[in-house]
């Protein structure tokens, strides 16, 4: 199944993709439809009402989740290019829900730095609450995947040792458009090509195949240290080809269109604004 949170009428509604149409599946969002034991059985069961995809005001998918957690370095040829030790734990930072906008939003451009970079990320979604998960806790707990971009402060972001206060700018990380279930993207462990595309220019691309760590791996990792409830997004980390780490650097200056896809799953397609 192909997922999604939908504005409509002033407020939002939980839907699933039937082929050019858009299903009312009964709940306000994906957070609140996550938070029901058997939410893929009502999720494949809805009738209710319709609206065209084409053209939709898409949502992030979870619009309020409890908690945003993003891994760091975990793609081996980004880990490189950033001139790092490949690391023996993941690295852990968060996000809230402020920072996130939907898929086809603009991101906008903060006023106080010329340092916007793009992040392509997988990111898993939480269906079911689990702490201190096993392997088969884990699995099972993963709802689906959807696509992140982790846009990066990267002059704010490296002012510390500690990278929070890059990454979490007002109203700036699409995600979406779909929360795609595991069944349709060969699993858990998905092996899917990932690219930014800035103005029609390739920026990055690889394969969530070689994660250093893998979404189930981090589902057991994060879950050891704090509960993951149903709606909580994991964003699992950025291949080579962000803009800080080319010579000469390159950042987004405004109005450029950003494009961010993950092969079965979608893309987020967003125009860098300024800031209003």
């Amino acid at each position: 199944m192909k997922l999604a949170t939908l504005r409509v009428n002033g407020g939002t509604r939980a839907v699933r993709l039937d082929g050019d149409v858009l299903v009312d599946l009964g709940y306000s969002d994906l957070g609140v439809l996550f938070a029901q034991d058997d939410w893929a059985t009502i999720a494949a069961c809805a009738t209710g009402a319709t609206w065209p995809a084409e053209g939709a005001d898409l949502a992030p998918v979870v619009p309020h989740p409890s908690k945003v957690v993003c891994v760091g370095h975990n793609y081996t040829n980004h880990i490189k290019e950033m001139g790092r030790e490949l690391p023996a734990h993941p690295t852990l930072f968060t996000k809230f829900a402020d920072t996130l906008i939907g898929p086809n939003d603009p991101i906008a451009m903060p006023a106080e730095t010329d340092a916007l970079d793009w992040e392509v990320e997988l990111v898993v979604v939480i269906g079911k609450p689990v702490r201190r998960a096993t392997e088969a806790e884990a699995e099972a707990a993963i709802a689906g995947f959807t696509v992140m971009n982790d846009i990066s402060v990267r002059d704010w972001q490296f002012r510390t040792i500690e990278w929070t206060q890059g990454k979490i700018w007002d109203s700036s990380t699409p995600v979406g458009p779909y929360v795609v279930t595991p069944d349709e993207v060969g699993g858990v462990r998905p092996a899917l090509e990932v690219t930014t595309i800035v103005d029609g220019q390739v920026m990055q691309q690889d394969d969530t195949g070689t994660l250093l760590f893998d979404p189930v791996h981090l589902v057991r990792y994060v879950s050891t240290v704090i509960r993951l409830n149903p709606g909580d997004l994991i964003a699992t980390g950025t291949p080579a080809g962000v803009g800080h780490a080319r010579d000469p650097k390159v950042y987004l200056a405004g109005g450029e269109t950003v494009v961010t896809e993950i092969a079965g799953i979608g893309a987020c397609v967003n125009q860098v604004v300024e800031e209003s």
